[in-house]
């Protein structure tokens, strides 16, 4: 309790730098996943990829931030065990964050796109194992994490299949694709604002002052979904048949319609990266900021302060306009080839799986998530599609990405203790 009273503050100013550090890393090396596939398709630029994930990342941190912090805050390790030595809580949660920002920094460096949520669970874990023992860990909420590893990248594979399929079926194999993709695609431009707008109210905008019913939410969704889906008439229009002797069943002229939904695709999965990944920089921080608040109290259930969600959301942006570029272009060109009807199924499956569990507070791999979802679109197209030798390299990042942050936070972990222990 003493050591958190003579050093309150400055514990407060390095949760906030290392916080931001790991937002950083985030927006750095994970924002690819939100943008790669809109940038690898063609349908937008970098620039304009960078600028949309501006938007709508700090978006989704803000507005739909809250509800995973709280999993990966208190979630892990067992608060009732740290009420007589809460200082070690501090030191573990700053580890934890410079643990898991110095690996991004390093995977975003080589141009490795790795999954934040990995690295900072992977640090906590590995400070809570070397500093406090493994029963201050709960295993039973690692499981639950690691078990959506593995059911996030199927779950958007499955869903990115079944909308390729359908894609595939309604407006490539009509005898007019144009005038199909002209038909169908405003409805798939209303499922992607209905989504992200479904999600976002009824689990997200507590901390804002904001409480809808289900009814009104789903109202409220429903009527959003239909202005988005307005905007996308009033572009689609601007889209005339342009005739090429190359191109016998207009194909490109349906890539071109593409492009425009890719646009709601990419401000969907930049939001719902955001809201779901703002956790990983958040979680720590706001952990530390509650105990030396309350004088060393652990586990109260205080919600995260807005200007936390804030500064997550600005490092988020930070590391994408300063780095993102490197991993965007692993991930857009790299697994498999990509056309804006197939960034389209793969985008609109990723944010899907993550505003879902977004909304239902569980920290799943963005990483994972999207890998998935570009996978079962090649998938849709045979094994033939896909470039295995990526997709091996990209998996090896990954294994490595849970013992690197372990590592890394045990050392910190010592350091801090030393330092003011």
């Amino acid at each position: 309790m003493l050591i958190i009273a003579q050093h309150g503050e400055i514990f407060i100013i390095l949760a906030c730098l290392f916080g931001f550090f790991m937002a950083w890393g985030v927006g750095a090396n994970d924002v690819a996943n939100a943008m790669g596939t809109s940038v690898g398709s063609k349908a937008i630029t970098i620039k304009q990829a960078i600028l949309i994930a501006v938007i709508f990342e700090f978006l989704g941190a803000w507005l739909a931030g809250g509800e995973v912090t709280n999993t990966i805050r208190k979630g892990i390790i067992d608060p009732e065990l740290l009420q007589d030595d809460p200082q070690l809580l501090v030191y573990g949660m700053l580890a934890a964050l410079l643990a898991a920002g110095t690996w991004l920094l390093v995977a975003s460096m080589k141009g490795w796109p790795v999954s934040t949520t990995h690295s900072i669970v992977g640090a906590i874990v590995g400070f809570a194992v070397a500093g406090l023992g493994p029963a201050t860990v709960d295993w039973g909420a690692v499981g639950t994490i690691a078990a959506s590893w593995v059911v996030s990248p199927l779950l958007a594979g499955t869903i990115g299949f079944v909308l390729f399929k359908s894609v595939h079926h309604l407006i490539f194999e009509d005898a007019n694709p144009f005038t199909a993709a002209k038909r169908y695609v405003p409805g798939y431009v209303f499922l992607v604002g209905f989504i992200v707008a479904m999600v976002t109210l009824t689990k997200g905008l507590s901390h804002v002052g904001l409480d809808l019913t289900f009814n009104q939410s789903l109202l409220l969704s429903i009527l959003l979904g239909l202005v988005i889906m307005g905007i996308g008439l009033i572009l689609q229009r601007r889209i005339k048949f342009e005739h090429n002797t190359n191109d016998h069943f207009g194909y490109a002229n349906v890539e071109r319609v593409f492009g425009v939904l890719m646009i709601f695709t990419a401000c969907a999965m930049a939001f719902a990266h955001g809201s779901n990944d703002v956790a990983n920089a958040v979680g720590p921080l706001a952990a530390v900021i509650s105990v030396v608040q309350t004088g060393g109290e652990i586990g109260g259930s205080a919600l995260v302060p807005w200007w936390v969600l804030v500064l997550g959301g600005g490092g988020i942006v930070v590391g994408l306009v300063t780095y993102g570029h490197k991993v965007i272009a692993t991930v857009g060109t790299g697994i498999t080839e990509l056309t804006p009807s197939r960034g389209f199924a793969a985008t609109l499956a990723a944010a899907t799986t993550v505003v879902l569990a977004s909304g239902t507070g569980l920290p799943i791999s963005t990483t994972h998530t999207l890998v998935g979802a570009i996978l079962g679109v090649g998938l849709a197209r045979g094994m033939a599609a896909l470039n295995l030798r990526v997709i091996g390299t990209i998996a090896a990042s990954w294994l490595i990405t849970l013992p690197a942050g372990a590592g890394l936070a045990i050392l910190f972990f010592f350091m801090f203790k030393g330092m003011f222990g």
